[in-house]
């Protein structure tokens, strides 16, 4: 799967978030968008994502070498970040098992070899409501993860996680994430370490402010 932006630019009101963001991501490659706090990388993300459409600019996809229409591309996208909202009246063995029957999830894994992989094994058949901050992330980050995609967007990825949890998203990263194309909307070099390129969204404020 391949990303292109050109001249991609998004503004709310008469505040522009970025401006004139031209980059491609590529297949097999892990990238980092950095930025403090507030800057607008989790807009950036759904942009690329294709949830919001940019204001200027286009946003294409190809994947396998022939395009893709933006309305198909969410077939080939998966994302995990604090802001979606998980069905909270089910259990994570009835969650998953809703997600996957319109998003399949990667060759080998079953929805219980899927919950053992995530650490919550014991917790399978209680109700998500009940479940803490942490251990509704790591279901956020199965949904994304095991998801049988070629793109992974990752937005602040290890949000309520202790120790052990980050140790559990770097490994699922590595083990499952190799091949694909993988973006990080982050300001804490802990959950974008292992991505090999870099895009400051404070680069494209620049460039926002100069040409408003």
């Amino acid at each position: 799967m391949q990303i292109v932006l050109q001249n991609a630019a998004k503004r709310f009101n008469k505040d522009w978030i970025f401006r004139k963001l031209s980059f491609t991501f590529s297949a097999g490659v892990s990238y980092a968008i950095t930025g403090p706090n507030g800057s607008g990388k989790s807009t950036l993300l759904q942009v690329i994502a294709g949830a919001v459409n940019p204001t200027e600019g286009t946003v294409g996809y190809s994947f396998k070498n022939d395009l893709c229409k933006p309305e198909d591309a969410y077939k080939q996208l998966s994302i995990a970040a604090p802001y979606l909202e998980l069905v909270e009246e089910m259990t994570a063995l009835e969650l998953l098992t809703f997600h996957q029957t319109f998003k399949p999830f990667i060759a080998g894994q079953t929805i219980q070899s899927i919950i053992e992989e995530v650490g919550l094994q014991s917790a399978a058949n209680k109700q998500i409501r009940n479940y803490s901050s942490g251990m509704k992330q790591r279901i956020k980050l199965a949904q994304a993860i095991f998801s049988d995609v070629a793109v992974i967007l990752l937005d602040e990825p290890c949000t309520n996680l202790d120790s052990t949890g980050f140790e559990l998203y770097h490994s699922l990263v590595s083990k499952y994430c190799a091949n694909r194309l993988v973006i990080v909307s982050s300001n804490d070099i802990n959950e974008y370490s292992f991505c090999t390129q870099k895009l400051n969204i404070l680069d494209y404020k620049v460039k926002a402010k100069s040409l408003a």
